[in-house]
């Protein structure tokens, strides 16, 4: 089992499979896209385990908590994980995050964006320590998101040659 899988397993936590998304909705693009030694990641949402998008929905700060919020953000890094290693057949070919976009759908006035997206960044450092698993990262409010998804992460890691 390779390293990043382990320490996943250790912490109990499970891959989820692509998304399911609501009825009679296509996405026709890749959830993330080789080229040359990167991989882009397209945004994702936070997903349960079995693929579908995760409840609760709707907006942080109003729907939900910080707390709620920094927990789907936390399921979007295991979401954009579960792409990254369908890419790419193993995580530990990752040498590098190295941007990380965060929206988060926000009530207005709600202005703690950071602190919902270190769900996802808090999670990518445990798994690939400080090194591999440090990002420059922006984390902004949106007035929507698609499918009222409290969190939308998009990236970009680095591949071993």
């Amino acid at each position: 089992m390779a390293h990043i899988e382990q320490r996943l397993a250790a912490l109990g936590l499970v891959l989820p499979p692509p998304v399911r998304p609501p009825p009679g909705v296509v996405l026709p693009f890749r959830a993330v896209r080789l080229v040359g030694r990167r991989a882009i990641i397209s945004g994702h949402g936070p997903q349960a385990e079995d693929g579908a998008i995760a409840r609760p929905l709707g907006k942080v700060g109003a729907a939900l908590t910080l707390e709620q919020g920094h927990a789907a953000a936390r399921l979007t890094a295991l979401a954009i994980l579960g792409s990254l290693q369908r890419a790419l057949g193993d995580l530990d070919r990752i040498s590098a995050w190295v941007r990380v976009f965060g929206m988060v759908n926000s009530a207005p006035g709600f202005n703690q964006q950071p602190s919902v997206i270190n769900g996802f960044s808090d999670l990518i450092l445990e798994l690939f320590g400080p090194e591999v698993g440090a990002h420059a990262r922006s984390a902004v409010g949106m007035a929507e998101l698609p499918f009222d998804l409290p969190v939308e992460i998009e990236g970009e890691v680095e591949i071993a040659g």
